[in-house]
C-alpha cells in the first residue's frame, strides 16, 4: 500500500479491517494445458469414429461412450484456460470461496469449475465534477480535484466494496468536501495555511485522507492535485475588490518604506556635505514636500520660490 503518514492530519475517517486479502492462485501455463485438452479431443473424436465402425455391438456403444466421455472432459478441462493481459488481473474463486488472484499475464489454466472476474490493475484517473462548498471563513467557492489510482489488492477491491470504482468516486468527493471545509480560500492570519497560497501541503493532506478512505478497498492513491479553485460567482466580485484592495494597500506600503528611505537619505546628504543649514521647521516642510512627490500617484507641479529660504 502506500507509506503515506496518517499522522500528518487529523480526522481521518477509521475504515474497518480488511476480511480476506490478495494472494496467489494455483494455476499452471496454458499453452501446456491447451495441448493436453485438444489430445483429449482429438482422442474423443477417434474412439467415437472407432466405435462406429466396430460390428458388436457391446463394443461399439462401450467405444462410443468412452470417447463421448473423453471429447466432453477435455472440453470442460479447456474452459480452464484463461488469457490474462498486462495490467490485468483474474479473481479467481470456487463455489463463493476466494482460491487466489491470477496476475500473471498469458495463457494461464485453473480449475475449470471456478469462476473468474477480471479486474484492471493499470493506473486511473479520477475527476470530480466542480464542487460548490463552504470554505473555514464561510465563504461559498468552487473546486474540482483528479485523483491518480490504481487497484492494489484484487481481493479486497472484488470483496470489501460493492463497486470498488464507485465507491473511490464517491470517497474522493467526501474527502475534497472535508479539506475544503477545513481550510480557508486566503488565509487572513500570517502564516496561516489557505487553499489558495498552500496547494502542495493541501494536497498532500488530500492525499492522506484519500489513502485512509480508500485502503480497505484495496486501492493505493497515487498522486491528488486540484484542478479548479475559485470563489462562487455570487461572491466573486467581492472578494476581487477586496484582493485589489489588499494589492493597493501593500504596493502604498511598499512605496512609503521607500520614500521614507530616501528622505532620510537626502536629509543626511544635507548634513554632512553642510550644502544648508536647516531648523526643524524647514525640515518637517522639507520632508512634507518630499513626501508628497515621492508618494503622491500624480506628477506634482512645483511652485519656484525666487525669495530666500525663509520667505
Amino acid at each position: 500500500m502506500s507509506t503515506y503518514d496518517a499522522s500528518t492530519t487529523g480526522d481521518i475517517p477509521e475504515m474497518p479491517a480488511p476480511r480476506v486479502r490478495e494472494f496467489t492462485a494455483r494455476s499452471i501455463g496454458g499453452g501446456f494445458a491447451l495441448l493436453l485438452g485438444l489430445a483429449g479431443l482429438a482422442l474423443g473424436v477417434g474412439l467415437v469414429v472407432w466405435g462406429a465402425t466396430v460390428a458388436a455391438s457391446g463394443v461399439k456403444v462401450a467405444l462410443i461412450g468412452v470417447g463421448l466421455l473423453t471429447g466432453l472432459s477435455a472440453f470442460i478441462a479447456m474452459c480452464g484456460l484463461n488469457t490474462v493481459a498486462p495490467g490485468e488481473a483474474r479473481v479467481v474463486q470456487l463455489f463463493g470461496r476466494y482460491r487466489g488472484t491470477i496476475r500473471q499475464d498469458g495463457l494461464r489454466w485453473v480449475n475449470p469449475f471456478t469462476s473468474r472476474t477480471k479486474i484492471s490493475t493499470r493506473v486511473r484517473n479520477h475527476e470530480t465534477a466542480v464542487l460548490k462548498v463552504n470554505d473555514a471563513y464561510g465563504n461559498p467557492i468552487e473546486l474540482a480535484a483528479v485523483v491518480v489510482w490504481k487497484v492494489e489488492d484484487t481481493a479486497q477491491a472484488t470483496f470489501e466494496v460493492d463497486d470498488f470504482l464507485e465507491f473511490v468516486a464517491t470517497q474522493t468527493e467526501a474527502a475534497v468536501r472535508h479539506i475544503a471545509i477545513e481550510y480557508p480560500y486566503d488565509a487572513h492570519d500570517e502564516g496561516g495555511l489557505s487553499l489558495r497560497g498552500n496547494a502542495e501541503e493541501i494536497t498532500e493532506k488530500l492525499a492522506v485522507e484519500l489513502h485512509a478512505r480508500v485502503e480497505a478497498a484495496g486501492v493505493q492513491i497515487i498522486e491528488s492535485r486540484f484542478t479548479h479553485l475559485a470563489y462562487a460567482p455570487e461572491i466573486a466580485s467581492a472578494m476581487l475588490q477586496r484582493q485589489q484592495a489588499g494589492a493597493v494597500v501593500a504596493a502604498r506600503r511598499q512605496i512609503v518604506d521607500g520614500a521614507v528611505g530616501m528622505v532620510e537619505a537626502a536629509l543626511a546628504r544635507i548634513s554632512e556635505q553642510d550644502i544648508v543649514e536647516l531648523d526643524d521647521e524647514r525640515k518637517a516642510a522639507m520632508v512634507s514636500n518630499l513626501m508628497v512627490v515621492l508618494c503622491g500617484d500624480r506628477t506634482p507641479q512645483p511652485v519656484l520660490n525666487t525669495g530666500s529660504l525663509y520667505q
